[in-house]
């Protein structure tokens, strides 16, 4: 937490910093399970709870702690209105699957309520509408063209001139009774639940593969294993491909979050604009007070400039529009999108039937986790669902997907090629503390961080996933990779896949 007006000093995410989790211990021995998740978030709570109510035996690990991912990072809104969407999938998929997406977020929304009211969840759940809302008139005829979108699919909305939110605006869409809540506060009485149900849960235990005999057996880094009916990847990148050859097929990105204390009262509403910059609005509530949650500043991972500008730009934006009186915290989330912008839900392969993916959320986790976790629970549970096809990760659509492909894979090996000839000869020795540089030791590419205490730690900038060259994140003290977005902490210790080894130490002596 901050002093009023300045930029905390370390990232913290508001969620995480207001709820205290119970710990579970490292699986140390090989073990049998039915149902095996990877992933504590969303997504493996989710469908953790759902199979445990349906008395499977499910064992839950996570790579690091619950709740400490993206979920823990996200801007927690409860919405199908997942920014200028719906006359590009009308266009691209047609008017029955449009609606279908639509219902789908509808229907994760429903579920959330429902249990919030089933197990008395406090978790400042409310309604609230949800506005696009733009000052350019280059985008008010897209908000046109999006609510006739609107219209075809009978979602309720309205194209209106104001919004409740005191800024300048040209055109707002609005979709009806969307929600917001605290989404740690949900996901913990989950938790409880599942482990009431018999739930297992395992933390820092990273799963590095799946091997097959004659069910899968997830491996771990120490070597245990954990043989299971069915495996459940919510890792947000799947840590298995199974020849889906998913790093080709999504591209990351990170954005960023202040919270924010003004000497406005917020007026009611969630909001998102419609050009770039992003400029994402809600509000929360801490210990009684009010706190908006300004978003946005998006860009791929790895690429871009320091970082901690991106912060800055939310902050001067929140200043300038409703004026800060205190600077509570600031964190970023990383999030992938696919080809298509369906998130990937389903078998891994067509292939692998007991293998499944849930991926590609396109910062919009709270409710396609949640469709995520319903869909493969029902598939596990022999039970229809309505939406397996829309989210079919074996689908490959002609139209957008071959041009995004070659898109997407051919800034990859720009920033793979890029990475391999840049030079620099930085001295350490100039280096100010808590900053980082990218230099050669023995003609090795390395990065070298000096903390606040003046300790140097340096590392082999070569991503372990495919060969990539990281580079270094100044607003979250992180080594970042341009291609495929893993995420390593200034030691070198993997944060986010795909990548699933550390960066190797480098001697500097």
């Amino acid at each position: 937490m901050a002093e009023s007006g300045n930029i905390p000093q370390f990232p913290q995410a508001f969620w995480r910093d207001s709820v205290s989790l119970p710990d579970f211990p490292k699986l140390n021995e090989s073990i049998k399970t039915e149902v095996a998740v990877v992933g504590g978030g969303i997504t493996g709570i989710t469908a953790a709870y759902l199979l445990s109510k349906q008395g499977k035996k499910v064992t839950l690990i996570d790579a690091g702690y619950l709740l400490n991912g993206v979920t823990g990072h996200t801007t927690a809104k409860i919405t199908a209105q997942h920014g200028i969407i719906y006359d590009e999938f009308i266009q691209h998929f047609g008017q029955d699957k449009a609606s279908q997406y639509y219902q789908a977020g509808m229907d994760a929304k429903q579920f959330i309520e429902d249990t919030i009211e089933t197990h008395h969840i406090d978790c400042d759940y409310r309604e609230e509408d949800a506005y696009i809302f733009t000052n350019s008139n280059d985008y008010v005829s897209q908000l046109e063209t999006e609510m006739k979108a609107y219209e075809q699919l009978d979602i309720p909305g309205e194209l209106t001139s104001g919004m409740p939110l005191d800024i300048p605006v040209e055109s707002a869409l609005k979709m009806d009774k969307q929600a917001q809540f605290h989404p740690l506060k949900y996901l913990k009485v989950l938790v409880d639940e599942a482990v009431k149900n018999g739930l297992e849960i395992y933390e820092q235990t990273t799963a590095t593969d799946i091997e097959h005999n004659k069910h899968p057996s997830i491996v771990t880094r120490d070597g245990h294993r954990i043989n299971c009916n069915y495996a459940i990847q919510a890792s947000h990148f799947p840590f298995y491909d199974g020849g889906g050859f998913y790093p080709a097929r999504m591209y990351p990105e990170r954005s960023y979050i202040v919270a924010v204390k003004t000497p406005e009262q917020f007026p009611g509403g969630m909001y998102i604009n419609a050009e770039s910059p992003t400029r994402s609005i809600r509000s929360a509530t801490m210990d009684g007070e009010e706190l908006w949650l300004i978003a946005g500043e998006n860009h791929k991972t790895g690429q871009g400039k320091s970082t901690i500008k991106y912060y800055e730009a939310l902050q001067e934006f929140a200043e300038n529009k409703f004026g800060i009186s205190e600077f509570v915290y600031r964190w970023s989330a990383q999030d992938l999108t696919t080809m298509d912008k369906l998130p990937y839900i389903g078998p891994v392969t067509k292939d692998e039937e007991n293998v499944f993916v849930a991926t590609g959320y396109r910062k919009w986790g709270m409710t396609n986790g949640t469709i995520a976790a319903q869909l493969i629970s029902n598939r596990i549970l022999c039970k229809d669902n309505p939406y397996s096809e829309l989210y079919a990760p074996s689908r490959f659509q002609a139209d957008p997907d071959f041009r995004q492909f070659t898109k997407m894979n051919t800034d990859v090996a720009k920033h793979m090629i890029r990475g391999k000839l840049e030079y620099t000869n930085d001295n350490v020795k100039d280096l100010k503390s808590d900053n980082a540089t990218v230099t050669r030791v023995n003609g090795q590419r390395t990065g070298v961080y000096k903390d606040k205490n003046n300790e140097l730690y340096a590392v082999d900038t070569t991503c372990k996933h495919l060969g990539c060259e990281v580079n270094w994140n100044s607003g979250d003290r992180t080594w970042d990779c341009p291609c495929h977005g893993s995420r390593y902490s200034y030691t070198g210790e993997v944060i986010e896949g795909p990548a699933k080894e550390p960066l190797n130490k480098v001697d500097l002596d």
